[in-house]
């Protein structure tokens, strides 16, 4: 007997071009900073018109991830995607996002959704359609919130790096350093409060009071996934005044006879919060060099702090 399959349909209409919602939603690079439920999301591989990603997400208030085969239609202005690995309960998912262009520079967003629930436990199934339910209309609108602002893409959404090395210091010390962020005011100066918790292993939620480089103050609120010794992402899920959206990745690495660690931003700035948190007749460009400037300022710190705590630290022979 097969199981049974669950569909659902959602759908938006915005005052934005299908070309650029489907931008949004091929790129996914952008998810995290777009979508809230998103925690992290990355190509894997690709070839032509077909990829596979791999997604980190909030699901009724837990954290999920799975990867996904999407096929990418430009011309159709459609994009399908099937889970090719899923975590339970949901055992099988499938789906399509759709752009139809509804006249006068508007859109209709058609976002639709297959899936089954392991051992077809009919509460799982409840489970997962209430999961897509919210996660669907969280996303459809903020999708269209985002299109519709004045601005290129790829200036709403923008990204930067930096990068510090640390001769002579162990991944280890330095990874350490930035995953125990609940020392994080006894060792930076620019933080004033942390509070952490972990659960499951790996999975950190944490709230934080920063002081920036401009004497502003602000606190925020992250969820982060550590992979130890490798790379830990994050996604603010309170932001400073100034932001939509931001997520990060710290990343560390051997580099001669030392560690590398280089802090990723994607950040998206508020139009709408330019004047009020900047002051009359700041411009959008001059805001965006503003995030920049106090974004990298503190990952700096932090990470100059960190490769000098790992080259303090003594290991027995």
């Amino acid at each position: 007997m097969s199981p049974r399959t669950r569909e659902t349909e959602h759908s938006r209409e915005v005052q934005a071009p299908a070309d650029r919602l489907y931008a949004l939603v091929a790129d996914v690079s952008r998810w995290p900073v777009l979508l809230g439920p998103c925690v992290r999301a990355r190509q894997i591989e690709r070839d032509g018109a077909d990829e596979r990603i791999e997604l980190w997400a909030r699901t009724n208030g837990t954290m999920a991830t799975w990867t996904s085969r999407r096929s990418l239609d430009p011309r159709a202005l459609r994009i399908s995607f099937r889970q090719d690995r899923s975590t339970a309960p949901v055992a099988a998912m499938s789906g399509e996002w759709s752009f139809h262009p509804a006249g006068d520079g508007r859109t209709r967003i058609v976002l639709t959704h297959a899936f089954t629930a392991v051992d077809d436990d009919p509460q799982a199934l409840e489970w997962i359609a209430r999961a897509v339910d919210r996660n669907s209309v969280e996303e459809l609108a903020a999708l269209g919130d985002f299109a519709e602002r004045p601005y290129p893409l790829e200036q709403l959404v923008f990204s930067f790096h930096d990068r510090v090395v640390a001769p002579g210091a162990d991944p280890a010390d330095v990874y350490d350093f930035v995953h125990r962020c609940d020392l994080w005011p006894e060792r930076l100066p620019h933080v004033g409060r942390v509070d952490l918790t972990e659960d499951p292993a790996g999975v950190q939620v944490m709230a934080m009071d920063t002081l920036t480089s401009d004497g502003r103050s602000h606190t925020t609120a992250s969820v982060r996934l550590c992979e130890p010794g490798e790379r830990i992402s994050y996604k603010q899920t309170v932001l400073p005044a100034l932001l939509s959206g931001h997520s990060g990745l710290w990343e560390f690495e051997r580099s001669g006879g030392g560690t590398a660690i280089v802090s990723h931003h994607t950040v998206a700035v508020d139009p709408a919060a330019v004047a009020r948190t900047l002051g009359a007749g700041t411009t959008f460009e001059q805001a965006c060099a503003h995030v920049r400037d106090t974004l990298g300022a503190n990952s700096r710190a932090t990470m100059e702090a960190a490769c000098a705590y790992a080259a303090s630290v003594v290991r027995r022979p």
